[in-house]
C-alpha cells in the first residue's frame, strides 16, 4: 500500500519540516510496515506484488481467465462511520468497506480479484488505521479478493481530532458472456439471504432515531446483547462466496444487492421493462433491530422499505426450476434463504402482506 500523505505549505518564514506542518511520513511508513502480513493473508492466483510500490500489478491469466470482462465498484460506509469512531469500535468498518463493494460486483456475475482502499485522516494514529486495514484485509480474505494497493493521506486542517473517511475500490472479472442480469423473465422465483443487521446504509435515519430514543452507543442494547452502538455497527455480510457458487450451479439470472434505496429502489434496476417484482412481506420476520427502530421512530413502512433492508441483504431471481435446489445449496453455504416473491408483468415493486 502506497503511503503519500498530501498537505499545502504555509508560507511561513523560516526553516519548516514536513512533521511541524502536521504529516508524519515516519508515521506512514510505520502502517505499512504494520499490514503488510494482513495483506498477505489475502494474497490469491493472480496478485503479483505487495505494498509499497507505485502501482499494483494482477495478472489475469494466471486467476484463470482466457477472454475476461473487467468489473469495478467503489463505495464508502457513510455515516456508520460517525458511530465508530465514537465508540472506538473500528475493526469491522473494514469488513464494511469491502462488502459494499464486492456483493455489488457479484450482482454483475464478476468473481472479485483485488481491492484498493483510501484512508484519509488529519493526525495519522498508526494503532487506529490499523485495525481498520486488518478488517479490511478480513473482509478480502472472506471474499477471496486480494488487497494489492491504497492510499493513506494525512491532511491537517481537514478532519476534526480522531476522525478519517473511508473509501474503497474493488476490480473483478468474468467471462465474456457471464454477464448478469441475463434472461430475467415473467415467473421466477426470487430468493431472499438474509442480512446482518442494518449493514452500511441508513445510518443518518439510524441516528437519528437514537438520538429520539435517549440512550448513548454505550448504553445495553434493547434488542441484542451488548451495548446498543455494538449492535448495530455489526459488519455488512458478504455474500460473494455462496452467490458466485450459486451463479456457477446454473439458474440465476440476476442478483441485487439491498442497499440504500432498500428492496424498494435496488430490485427493479434488475428487471428489463416491462416486468415488475411481487414481494409477500409474510414471508420473513422483520429482524428485532430493524423492528426496535420503526418503533422508536415511528416509520412507515414504505419508508423502511426504501430505506434500510429489513432483514434481506441480497435477491437472487432464479428459474422456477432450480428455485429449490438453489436455496438449498444456499442454506448448506450458511445462509438464511426466504422464497420472498416472483417477477410478474409490470414495473417496480408491488408488496403484500405486513412487514
Amino acid at each position: 500500500m502506497s503511503q503519500r500523505s498530501d498537505s499545502e505549505g504555509t508560507g511561513a518564514t523560516g526553516a519548516i519540516s514536513y512533521a511541524q506542518a502536521g504529516v508524519d511520513i515516519d508515521a506512514g511508513n510505520a502502517l505499512v510496515e504494520r499490514i503488510k502480513p494482513a495483506a498477505r493473508r489475502t494474497a490469491r492466483p493472480g496478485a503479483m506484488a505487495g505494498l509499497g510500490g507505485f502501482g499494483a500489478l494482477f495478472d489475469l491469466k494466471a486467476a484463470g481467465y482466457s477472454d475476461p470482462i473487467l468489473v469495478a465498484a467503489t463505495d464508502g460506509v457513510g455515516t456508520k462511520l460517525r458511530i465508530a469512531i465514537d465508540t472506538g469500535h473500528l475493526e469491522g468498518v473494514g469488513i464494511d468497506l469491502v462488502a459494499m463493494c464486492v456483493n455489488d460486483l457479484v450482482c454483475q456475475g464478476a468473481e472479485p480479484l483485488f481491492f484498493l482502499d483510501y484512508f484519509a485522516t488529519g493526525k495519522l494514529e498508526v494503532a487506529d488505521a490499523a485495525r481498520v486495514v486488518e478488517g479490511i484485509a478480513e473482509g478480502c480474505a472472506a471474499s477471496g479478493c486480494a488487497l494489492i494497493g491504497g492510499e493513506t493521506a494525512e491532511m491537517p486542517g481537514m478532519y476534526a481530532p480522531g476522525d478519517f473517511d473511508l473509501a474503497g475500490f474493488a476490480v473483478g472479472a468474468m467471462e465474456r458472456g457471464a454477464d448478469l442480469p441475463q434472461g430475467v423473465a415473467e415467473g421466477d422465483v426470487l430468493l431472499g439471504l438474509g442480512s446482518d443487521g442494518v449493514h452500511s446504509n441508513g445510518y443518518s435515519l439510524v441516528r437519528a432515531v437514537v438520538a429520539r430514543s435517549g440512550l448513548s452507543w454505550d448504553d445495553p442494547c434493547p434488542f441484542a446483547k451488548g451495548s446498543l452502538g455494538g449492535a448495530l455497527l455489526r459488519p455488512t455480510r458478504l455474500y460473494v462466496k455462496p452467490a458466485l457458487a450459486a451463479i456457477r450451479s446454473g439458474g440465476v439470472r440476476g442478483l441485487a444487492h439491498i442497499t440504500g434505496g432498500g428492496l424498494t429502489e435496488n430490485l427493479p434496476r434488475i428487471l428489463p421493462q416491462g416486468l415488475g417484482a411481487v414481494i409477500d412481506l409474510d414471508a420473513w420476520t422483520l429482524p428485532t433491530g430493524f423492528a426496535w427502530l420503526r418503533l422508536q421512530g415511528s416509520l412507515e413502512a414504505a419508508e423502511m422499505l426504501k430505506t434500510f433492508n429489513c432483514g434481506i441483504g441480497m435477491v437472487l431471481v432464479v428459474a422456477p426450476d432450480r428455485a429449490e435446489a438453489l436455496a438449498t445449496d444456499l442454506r448448506a453455504a450458511g445462509e438464511t434463504v426466504h422464497t420472498i416473491g416472483r417477477v410478474e408483468p409490470g414495473a417496480g415493486v408491488r408488496y403484500t402482506g405486513d412487514l
